[in-house]
C-alpha cells in the first residue's frame, strides 16, 4: 500500500491512539488504538482516517461561523423549546450552506481516494461524528452526534461532513451542553471516514463486557439482528440475546450461557438510487426465527470483547467494561469490530449496597418484555405516537412509544417507567433509563396498542429477564443492605437459587455458593414439554400437541436437542453466576402428574393413587420408562461441564430410596460421560427418606455428601401426607421423631 498523501487536518487510523481524544474525538481516538494496538491480536479494524477537530476550527473560521454561531445562541433559554428549535435550525443552515475551505476539501478527496485505492474501486464508507468531549467520565455524548453510512464518492463525502458539522448543534446537543455546563466552543467536532463492513448483506449489533442490568462482570452480553447496525442501537427491532461467560472461555472452552432469538423484524439495507442512502426492509418469518449469527461467530465476537477490556483495563490501571459495536460482512463472512467505548452506568455503580424491589402482590398481567434495571415504579399510562407530541407527556407517567432516540430524553428524565414496542437491552431507551435510574420495558412488541392513557399500571423489572406491565397500582418493597455493615457468618452460607434469571443479581449477595439449584423451574419454565413427546416427536399423532411443541423448538429440527440446549443454558447462568463456588444441582423430581402437566407428558405418564411416594426421583432415571428422558438430563449437564468449563456444577440425586438404587443411577450417569470424581465431579444424596438416615454409612461410601430434605423426612417419619389439608396441622418438622 502507498503512503498517504501528506495533509494538515487529516490523520489515518494507523497514527491515532488513545491519547488523541482531543484531536480526534472519543470515537476516532479508540478506533485508532484498536487498529494499532489489537490487530496483533487477530482483532479486525475496518481501516480508515480521520478529519480532525482542528480542520472542524479551520472550517468554522475560515467561513466566518464562528461569530455567526456566538450571534445566533447568545442569551438561548433551552427551556423556551419553540426559541431553541428556531436558533438551532438557523445554527445548522448556516453550517450546511457554508462551503469547506478548499484546501480542507482537497485533503478529505484525498484521504478518499487513497483508502478507495487499497479496494480498486470507489469506496462505500460509514461517516461517524466524533465529539472531542464524547465518553468521558461525567458525560456521555452517546448519540448526540450523527453517522451516515453508505456514503460513496467524493460529492456524497463532502455533503455528509458537512452534516457531521452541523449535528454538533442539534437541537438535543445545544440543549445537553447547556444543561452539562459544556462551552460549545470548547467542544470541536472530529469525523471518522471508514471503509464500510456490508453487514447489509448478513448481521451487525452491540455487545457489553458487562452485564447491562446487575453489573454482573464475567459475562459478555452480545444483541445481534440482521442488517446494517443502527437499528439495533436506535431500538428499532427485538434483537437476539447472548451471554458468553468469560473465565472459561478465556481457557479454551465455549460457554455460551444463553441465547434468546429476537423479532428482528427489519433489516437496514443500501438503497440503490433516488439519493437516500440506507432504507429498512421486512425481515422474512423463516430468517426471523433463526438466530442472526453462529456459536462459532458469537465465541469469536465474546474473544475480542475481552481482548478489547483487558488492553483497555490495562492501559487504565483497572477494570475498565466496554461498550462495543461489531459488524459481519456478507460478502466475505468477516467479522469487524466498528467502535468501541467505555461502558458507563453499572462499571461506575457503588458495589457495597444492594436495593432490592419486591412485589408483594401479582395482577393481570398487561404486557410482558425484557427488564431494564431491577426496580418497580407504578403510575397512569401515557401512549406518545412520536416525538411530535412529547408536550403532552407528564411527569411520573409511564411513557408507553414505539421506541425512543435522544429527542425524547427531556421526558424519559420525568417518567416513572418507560415501555417500548421495540428494542433489545442495548437500544437506546435501555441505556438511558439504565443512566436514569428508571425502570423501562422494551421489546414489548404491542404495548402501544394493549395499554390506554391514564389506565393505571405497575411496571416490575424486579423479576429476572421478563418485565411485567401489571393493570393497577400493586404494593411492592424496597429494601437497601450495606454489605459492608454485613458480619462474617460462622458458617458457610449456600444459597437455594431456581431462576436463571436472577441468578447474575443474586450473585452479588454474600454467599459460599449454590446448596440447591432446582432443575424443575427451568422444565416448567423455559422447556415446558415433556423429554419423551421431544424424543418421540415424529411419532406424535395428536395435532394440538404437535403444533405446541413446533411453537416451542423453532428453528429446532432435532427436537431433542432443544430440550438439551435450554437445560444446559439455564443451568450454565447458575453455576457462572457463582463460578468457581460450588453449585449443587437437584436432578429432576417431578412427580407422574406433575411431568404429565408438561406438554405431550399424559401420553408417557402413569395414573398413581399416591405419586408423592410412587415413580418418582432416582427410580425413575434407570427405569425403561423414564430411562431415554434421564439421557438427556445428563447430556445437559455434560454439555455445562465439559463444553463450558463450567466444573463447579456438582449433581445431586433426589428420593434415593436403596443403596442398589444409588448404584444403579450412578451406571446410568457413567453412561452419558458423568462418572463420579472424573474432572472433579462430585454426586450428592438428598436425605429424604428413612431409610438414607438408618443406612447413612452405606450410602456414604457412594455419595459424596448429603442434603437434608426436611419435607419429605417429616412426611414419611410421621405418615402425613404434606399435599393432604385435613391432616396438615400434624405436618410438623420440629417434631421430635423428626429431629432425632
Amino acid at each position: 500500500m502507498k503512503t498517504p498523501p501528506p495533509a494538515r487536518w487529516i490523520k489515518w487510523f494507523a497514527d491515532i491512539a488513545i491519547e488523541d481524544i482531543p484531536l480526534v474525538g472519543g470515537k476516532n481516538a479508540s478506533l485508532g488504538e484498536m487498529f494499532r494496538e489489537l490487530a496483533p491480536h487477530g482483532v479486525k479494524i475496518p481501516d480508515g482516517f480521520a478529519v480532525t477537530a482542528e480542520g472542524y476550527r479551520y472550517f468554522l473560521n475560515e467561513t466566518g461561523l464562528t461569530a455567526r454561531i456566538h450571534e445566533l445562541l447568545a442569551g438561548l433559554d433551552t427551556r423556551d423549546l419553540a426559541n431553541l428549535r428556531s436558533r438551532g435550525h438557523s445554527v445548522r443552515q448556516a453550517i450546511l450552506s457554508a462551503a469547506l475551505p478548499a484546501d480542507l476539501e482537497q485533503e478529505i478527496r484525498a484521504a478518499y481516494d487513497h483508502l478507495s485505492a487499497t479496494a480498486g474501486l470507489a469506496l462505500d464508507v460509514a461517516v461517524r461524528s466524533s465529539a472531542t468531549a464524547e465518553d468521558l467520565p461525567d458525560a456521555s455524548f452517546a448519540g448526540q452526534q450523527e453517522t451516515y453510512l453508505n456514503v460513496q464518492g467524493h460529492l456524497g463525502l463532502l455533503d455528509t461532513c458537512r452534516r457531521c458539522f452541523a449535528s454538533l448543534f442539534t437541537d438535543r446537543a445545544i440543549s445537553y451542553r447547556v444543561d452539562k455546563g459544556f462551552d460549545h466552543f470548547k467542544i470541536a467536532l472530529s469525523i471518522g471516514v471508514q471503509r464500510m463492513v456490508r453487514s447489509d448483506l448478513a448481521a451487525s449489533g452491540v455487545m457489553f463486557t458487562i452485564d447491562t442490568e446487575t453489573g454482573f462482570r464475567d459475562a459478555v452480553l452480545i444483541n445481534a439482528a440482521y442488517g446494517l447496525g443502527e437499528n439495533v442501537v436506535q431500538g428499532s427491532v427485538n434483537p437476539d440475546e447472548f451471554y458468553v461467560f468469560k473465565p472459561t472461555l478465556k481457557t479454551g472452552f465455549r460457554p455460551i450461557l444463553q441465547k434468546i432469538v429476537g423479532t428482528k423484524e427489519f433489516k437496514l439495507i443500501y438503497d440503490i438510487g433516488g439519493g437516500k442512502m440506507v432504507k429498512n426492509v421486512p425481515v422474512p418469518p423463516g430468517d426471523r426465527a433463526k438466530f442472526a449469527i453462529t456459536d462459532d461467530e458469537i465465541l469469536q465476537l465474546a474473544r475480542w470483547a475481552c481482548i478489547i477490556e483487558d488492553h483497555y483495563s490495562a492501559k487504565k490501571g483497572h477494570a475498565s467494561p466496554m461498550d462495543i459495536e461489531w459488524a459481519k460482512d456478507g460478502q466475505t463472512g468477516e467479522l469487524f469490530i466498528v467502535q468501541a467505548r467505555p461502558e458507563t452506568v453499572q462499571s461506575r455503580k457503588p458495589l457495597d449496597t444492594i436495593e432490592t424491589y419486591q412485589i408483594k402482590q401479582r395482577g393481570r398481567v398487561l404486557v410482558t418484555g425484557r427488564s431494564v434495571g431491577e426496580r418497580i415504579a407504578t403510575g397512569p399510562v401515557r401512549v406518545i405516537p412520536s416525538v411530535q407530541f412529547i408536550s403532552q407527556f407528564r411527569p411520573g407517567e409511564i411513557l408507553v412509544t414505539d421506541k425512543t432516540d435522544p429527542d425524547w430524553e427531556p421526558i424519559m428524565k420525568q417518567a416513572a417507567a418507560i415501555i417500548t414496542n421495540r428494542g433489545g437491552r442495548t437500544c437506546h431507551a435501555a441505556i438511558v433509563s439504565r443512566e436514569l435510574g428508571v425502570p423501562a420495558i422494551v421489546g414489548t412488541e404491542h404495548g402501544t396498542e394493549l395499554l390506554r392513557d391514564g389506565q393505571l399500571v405497575t411496571v416490575s423489572c424486579a423479576e429476572g429477564d421478563t418485565g411485567f406491565v401489571y393493570e393497577g397500582k400493586l404494593p411492592f418493597t424496597v429494601q437497601r443492605t450495606n454489605l459492608k455493615e454485613l458480619g462474617q457468618a460462622k458458617t458457610k452460607v449456600m444459597m437455594n437459587v431456581g431462576n436463571p434469571e436472577e441468578a447474575f443479581s443474586l450473585s452479588f449477595i454474600p454467599n459460599d455458593g449454590v446448596g440447591l439449584a432446582r432443575m424443575e423451574f427451568i422444565i416448567t419454565t423455559y422447556i415446558k414439554a415433556h423429554p419423551l413427546a421431544l424424543l418421540d416427536y415424529d411419532k406424535i399423532t395428536d395435532p394440538a400437541v404437535k403444533a405446541q411443541l413446533d411453537a416451542l423448538t423453532t428453528g429446532y429440527t432435532d427436537k431433542p436437542q432443544f430440550f438439551v440446549d435450554k437445560l444446559a443454558q439455564g443451568v450454565a447462568m447458575i453455576a457462572a453466576a457463582f463460578y468457581p463456588k460450588d453449585v449443587i444441582l437437584r436432578l429432576s423430581d417431578f412427580k407422574s402428574n406433575e411431568y404429565a402437566n408438561l406438554i405431550g407428558g399424559r401420553a408417557y405418564e402413569p395414573t398413581e393413587e399416591n405419586p408423592m411416594i410412587g415413580f418418582r426421583g432416582a427410580s425413575r432415571y434407570y427405569h425403561p420408562r423414564y430411562q431415554a428422558g434421564f439421557a438427556l438430563e445428563c447430556r445437559a449437564m455434560k454439555k455445562v461441564r465439559d463444553d463450558m468449563g463450567l466444573t463447579n456444577l456438582k449433581l445431586m440425586i433426589p428420593f434415593c430410596r436403596t443403596v442398589a438404587e444409588g448404584r444403579r443411577v450412578q451406571a446410568e450417569m457413567e453412561k452419558h460421560g458423568l462418572k463420579r470424581g472424573e474432572r472433579g465431579l462430585e454426586i450428592y444424596v438428598m436425605c429424604e427418606i428413612p431409610s438414607n438416615v438408618i443406612l447413612a454409612d452405606e450410602f456414604a461410601e457412594i455419595f459424596d455428601g448429603f442434603s437434608i430434605g426436611s419435607n419429605d423426612l417429616t412426611q414419611l417419619i410421621l405418615g402425613v401426607d404434606r399435599d393432604s389439608t385435613i391432616v396438615a396441622p400434624i405436618f410438623d418438622e420440629r417434631n421430635a421423631a423428626v429431629k432425632k
